[in-house]
């Protein structure tokens, strides 16, 4: 099969069904889907951002085998929000108790939850506004604690439930706090 361009008008409404069918048709292109049914299609990240990626992932997924409480998802994993909206968190976390009420189908598509943790990693392409919105939409839809990095700025925003966003500008370390007890992460690590 070879290689077809499209152009996507803008604002391009697609039901949750309609989503899936292309999803599942373009499996190398990352979508994602908002509430009101508009179509997001994303550029490929550059080397830095899939290498910062990659290493916020590991560090995630270590932590979670480590500790056995949860679910870890790397950025390809779609989740269906509460407000219907299809996102895809650069890296993110369920509690166990919360995935295992989940039917098998329902874990094998896309689930259908807000994650308890998740993780945006700002690239070049990114702006922070639509960044910071996508951040709060996840709070909006159950998510206890999130991370918003931007290594152009040496910056994280975090967002927690009932709370306002706190900003850390070269802050050297990140705590998963109480929702994940003991994950800590170097972010000179990441920033390098």
């Amino acid at each position: 099969m070879s290689a077809l361009s499209a152009i996507i008008p803008p604002a391009f409404q697609v039901s949750q069904e309609q989503f899936e069918k292309l999803a599942i048709a373009n499996r190398d292109l990352r979508l994602e889907r908002t509430a009101t049914g508009e179509l997001i299609i994303m550029p490929p990240t550059g080397g830095n951002t899939g290498k910062r990626n990659i290493a916020i992932s590991a560090l995630l997924w270590l932590w979670n085998q480590q500790t056995g409480l949860g679910v870890t998802f790397d950025s390809s994993t779609a989740f269906i929000l509460p407000n219907g909206a299809t996102r895809s968190p650069d890296a993110a976390w369920v509690r166990l108790e919360r995935w295992d009420l989940l039917t098998p189908e329902e874990q094998e598509t896309f689930p259908p939850l807000c994650p308890d943790f998740a993780i945006e990693l700002r690239s070049k392409t990114d702006t922070m506004r639509s960044l910071r919105a996508k951040m709060q939409e996840y709070l909006d839809n159950g998510l206890l604690l999130g991370w918003l990095l931007d290594p152009q700025s040496h910056t994280v925003e975090i967002y927690r439930r009932d709370r306002p966003v706190e900003i850390c500008q070269d802050c050297d370390r990140l705590s998963g706090e109480e929702i994940l007890p003991d994950f800590v992460v170097n972010l000179n690590n990441i920033w390098g």
